[in-house]
């Protein structure tokens, strides 16, 4: 409502303007060089709309009457838009405390290891989901209640207020009703982003430990295969072995038949003579035998 009125006096025409508010305590404010004066108690009326009261004098022109209006109603439409981060704020809180305590339970549990990786990595990822969705469902609101807060704020220095002694300014009391508001909800979102570090570091705590019990899984089993291994050496040298014998002795019969021939052809050493100097001579060149064949495979490989 703008009412032209003298305003040389604020005081006399502050006293007027409170009389359209039933004589109650007013918020006001002398505008730019003292050209009007808004006068308002920021209190819904029964029908759902608040009252602001204009006091300037009857040579103001239309055209800054428009301004004058436009400028508190766009402070007041950003005021109300600013406000509707807070109730979101307040019911995150449950949500990030709970968070919070889950966190500090699955840190706890991951230090005393009381627990398996997998089970606190599924209390970590449901952990981390949650705070993930509250962060994608409200972020936007809150970056509106920022950019709205900032737009209150422009729009009451372009009011450049002045204040009338006694009574507190329109600026004074946005800053005392939005500033609650502005730190509640920039406390959640500081919330949400300390949580989602914490469960990043959780997770790489989680990571590292995982990764080391699986180098020691791998060097244990890397030396058990190192252990088999030698047994599968020790093993193949007691074969070789055996399979030296076994030649030998194979070879060694064929020599006796071969003596035993050569006996019945005048051979001048006896077959059992023959058959013993053999043996050794046989078992030598089969073991070189064997060790050869052995380094050429270990070069082939």
């Amino acid at each position: 409502v703008m009412v032209n009125e003298d305003i040389s006096d604020p005081h006399a025409a502050l006293a007027k303007g409170q009389q359209w508010f039933g004589g109650r305590t007013v918020v006001a404010s002398m505008m730019g060089n003292g050209h009007s004066i808004a006068v308002t108690n920021f209190k819904l009326q029964p029908h759902g709309f608040e009252r602001i009261l204009v006091l300037a004098p009857a040579d103001t022109s239309p055209t800054r009457a428009g301004r004058i209006s436009q400028r508190l109603l766009e402070l007041e439409i950003y005021r109300l838009m600013a406000l509707r981060g807070l109730p979101v704020a307040k019911k995150l809180a449950p949500g990030l405390a709970e968070a919070e305590a889950e966190l500090a339970d699955v840190t706890a549990r991951l230090e005393a290891r009381e627990v398996s990786e997998t089970e606190l990595l599924d209390r970590l990822i449901h952990v981390a989901a949650g705070v993930e969705r509250a962060t994608a469902q409200h972020a936007y609101r809150f970056s509106a209640t920022h950019a709205y807060d900032a737009l209150v704020r422009q729009r009451i220095n372009e009011l450049r207020e002045k204040p009338i002694p006694g009574t507190q300014t329109m600026g004074e009391f946005m800053d005392r009703r939005l500033s609650p508001a502005r730190s509640t909800c920039e406390w959640a979102v500081r919330r949400q982003t300390a949580l989602s570090e914490r469960v990043s570091r959780m997770s790489n705590l989680l990571r590292t430990r995982v990764e080391i019990e699986q180098q020691q899984s791998s060097q244990d089993l890397l030396s058990a295969m190192n252990r088999r291994q030698g047994l599968q050496l020790k093993l193949q040298s007691t074969v070789e072995g055996l399979s030296v014998a076994a030649i030998t002795y194979y070879l060694t019969g064929l020599v006796h038949y071969l003596a035993q021939g050569l006996d019945a052809h005048g051979w001048p050493f006896g077959v059992d003579t023959t058959t013993a100097a053999a043996v050794p001579l046989i078992a030598l060149t089969v073991w070189l035998f064997m060790r050869r064949l052995h380094q050429r495979l270990k070069l082939g490989d």
